[in-house]
């Protein structure tokens, strides 16, 4: 056999050796390729960073470990403490909405496990997000860490106030329904930016936004029908 055809044979055996220890290490590896090709690209997330950063974040890291076989599956699943990790084709839709480009400053609402906050830190390594509830913020917080996502600001707070002192944000996704885009948030939205968030009554069908700020306004830029665990305010939390 010719020398190069040899040459280009060992190349590959190598490639597929060196592969091998990675796909150990991450059971999960086919599992999200499938996800990313079906329930993404399949269909309208057409973003290659969206879609090359949901590729990468193990989600089956940020569920219960018995749940982890259903990580990559089309649906939300529990996370403890009432709440919820969304489906991984909502997670890559607001993503893909913020439209989060790298040195942007993001601004999540509602942690949960940190999944949304990791695929965000794919796109930008300037990433706040607020937690209501101490024990997710700190188990979050964690997680991340361990991932190698501790850029990743997480801090206990109400969603409704935002983060004024890390104001003003290129893009901020909200994880949970609110009746109404939270003031406090529009106002710590940069003149171009855009915000992602469902809006409509707890436990009903609610709709998805994304919103602009033009001008000093909200403006509406598209929506889809959604169901979201409600934004709590923190005053809720102490009666």
């Amino acid at each position: 056999m010719p020398l190069q055809p040899v040459m280009l044979l060992l190349a590959v055996i190598l490639s597929l050796w060196a592969a091998a220890p990675l796909r150990a290490a991450d059971p999960y590896t086919a599992d999200r390729e499938r996800m990313v090709a079906r329930q993404l690209k399949g269909r309208d997330i057409t973003d290659p960073r969206v879609l090359a950063a949901m590729g990468r974040v193990p989600r089956h890291r940020f569920v219960p470990e018995h749940l982890a076989p259903l990580a990559y599956s089309d649906m939300p699943l529990p996370i403890g403490s009432g709440q919820t990790i969304s489906q991984p084709y909502i997670v890559a839709l607001m993503t893909q909405w913020a439209e989060v480009k790298t040195g942007d400053k993001v601004l999540e609402v509602g942690t949960g496990s940190g999944y949304q906050a990791a695929v965000l830190a794919e796109l930008t390594g300037r990433v706040y997000s607020i937690e209501l509830l101490p024990e997710l913020a700190r188990a979050a917080a964690t997680r991340l860490q361990e991932l190698g996502y501790g850029a990743v600001r997480v801090r206990t707070g109400d969603g409704y106030a935002g983060w004024p002192e890390e104001a003003p944000f290129d893009a901020i996704l909200v994880t949970a329904a609110a009746p109404e885009p939270p003031p406090a948030l529009a106002a710590q939205l940069k003149e171009g930016g855009r915000l992602v968030v469902p809006v409509g009554p707890r436990r009903q069908v609610q709709q998805l936004l994304l919103l602009r700020k033009k001008s000093g306004k909200l403006v509406e830029d598209k929506r889809l029908p959604v169901m979201f665990v409600p934004l709590v305010p923190g005053s809720e939390t102490k009666k």
